[in-house]
């Protein structure tokens, strides 16, 4: 892969060269080539191949179903490259799948715990944004996932973006049925709060979804940052820095 320089860009191919545009890395191009995809999905010495790609093919449809749970809180806290790399998390979790064979590995029968600790937007992370000690916790029996934030001080506990006056703490709570392609999610949110040395109340949230569910179970915590002009509340560079992360996952139900 090369990058295109100069005043005209191209895209197309040009012999055994293509030109094409990248969202993140502009204008490239690249040598034609490879094995025909015919033979990869035939011949024997591609065996391999074909089970990685099938692997990988689950990866993606899987992270596509979290994002479509999650996309009441997603939609405001993520980072340009958040798809891939939920998608190799995802690859992660296939891979931990001990009990199927290669090829047939999927989200079920891995380690969904793994996407413990997932940052969707590497431009504000959770985990470096906010300080303030909170509790989560998933009952299965009940079907609640919830949050719970002592009172804090913002300005000392929150390390907010240049510009942000205001913030309001979100979570969400998923039930995520990977094989039938179904999920069940509930969305809470703090009421806005200033960013300043006033203590806050206790916050306490609560995601409800199906009780005595044996699907994986997500619960993920953000925050939303907003600026005030002239008493209105506006979102702060349309969420570029807005944190979500994944905070607690319940895989598989307890025998």
């Amino acid at each position: 892969m090369a990058r295109q320089k100069g005043i005209i860009k191209v895209k197309g191919t040009l012999d055994d060269v293509t030109f094409y545009k990248s969202g993140q890395d502009g204008f490239l191009m690249r040598m034609k080539g490879g094995v025909p995809a015919a033979r990869i999905l035939s011949d024997p010495a591609f065996q391999r191949t074909r089970e990685n790609m099938a692997e990988f093919g689950r990866a993606g449809k899987a992270g596509k179903m979290l994002r479509g749970a999650l996309r009441g809180v997603l939609i405001n806290s993520k980072d340009s490259r958040m798809t891939s790399r939920l998608t190799q998390a995802m690859m992660k979790v296939i891979q931990a799948d001990a009990t199927s064979d290669r090829g047939l590995r999927n989200v079920i029968d891995g380690e969904a715990e793994l996407l413990t600790g997932f940052e969707f937007n590497n431009n504000g992370k959770l985990s470096t944004t906010l300080f303030a000690p909170f509790t989560p916790a998933i009952d299965r029996v009940s079907g609640e996932l919830t949050v719970d934030f002592a009172p804090f001080v913002p300005v000392n506990m929150i390390g907010a973006p240049g510009g942000a006056t205001h913030f309001k703490i979100v979570s969400a709570g998923a039930e995520v049925d990977f094989e039938a392609e179904t999920y069940v999610v509930q969305n809470a949110a703090s009421a806005i709060l200033p960013i300043d040395a006033t203590l806050t109340a206790a916050i306490a949230q609560t995601n409800q979804v199906t009780a005595a569910s044996t699907k994986p179970l997500f619960l993920v915590v953000g925050i939303e940052f907003y600026q005030q002009v002239n008493a209105q509340m506006y979102p702060l560079k349309n969420g570029a820095f807005n944190p979500l992360s994944v905070v607690m996952v319940s895989g598989t139900a307890t025998p």
